[in-house]
């Protein structure tokens, strides 16, 4: 698998803290009035076990398995943000753009773009998950491949997830799954709860596990 890092940030998520689920500390300094969150789980081990996982990452097999339906996608333009990068002196560069060709999975079904759009409905191990997202960035590397999506307006919650399926030295196999949230105004309060992200944590690991044929 080559690498691949690549990413999309607008003004279409309803939070300002775009990406902040991939900074290592976000459980101790999360974004302002957000709950965060991490667990990770145990998915196996070897490289067949790595390549399954990460194809149903990429493909929304993990969100399909734990009950999600997803409609109206409407998938990025190919155009990917490298992001900042700093001058000797600190002064930022412009992000550097690359284009990239639709990959597909050995079905057919096309890999996940950054910029993709998608409205979810469903529960997830019996929590609701609706509305719409965008995928915030999606990134491959040599054991390490990982989707982060974010809320848009009309999501009861506003925040960020990340899901990451990682490759360790010892050739086990984890998933990683990492998020910020909060309700929107008007919602309940439970939906940003810790417990309810844990639920729909533990819902997600089972959509992976072998026994369910990813």
């Amino acid at each position: 698998m080559n690498a691949r890092r690549s990413s999309f940030e607008d003004e279409a998520v309803d939070y300002a803290a775009v990406g902040a689920t991939q900074r290592t500390d976000l459980m101790q300094y999360p974004p302002e009035g957000y709950v965060p969150s991490e667990d990770e789980f145990r998915l196996g081990s070897g490289e067949e076990r790595f390549a399954l996982a990460s194809s149903a990452l990429l493909t929304w097999g993990l969100h399909r398995s734990s009950g999600v339906e997803i409609s109206e996608v409407h998938p990025g333009t190919g155009v990917q943000y490298g992001g900042i990068a700093f001058a000797e002196d600190g002064t930022p560069l412009e992000p550097i753009e690359t284009h990239e060709e639709q990959r597909f999975a050995e079905d057919g079904t096309p890999f996940i773009t950054p910029g993709t759009t998608v409205v979810f409905a469903g529960t997830v191990g019996g929590e609701p998950l609706v509305g719409p997202h965008r995928v915030i960035s999606v990134t491959e590397e040599p054991g390490h491949v990982s989707l982060a999506i974010g809320t848009m307006e009309g999501d009861p919650e506003s925040g960020e997830q990340s899901f990451t399926i990682e490759q360790r030295e010892d050739d086990s196999v984890w998933i990683v799954v990492r998020s910020f949230f909060r309700p929107t105004k008007g919602a309940a309060k439970l939906v940003g709860s810790k417990r309810r992200r844990k639920t729909m944590n533990d819902a997600y690991l089972r959509a992976l596990l072998p026994s369910r044929g990813v």
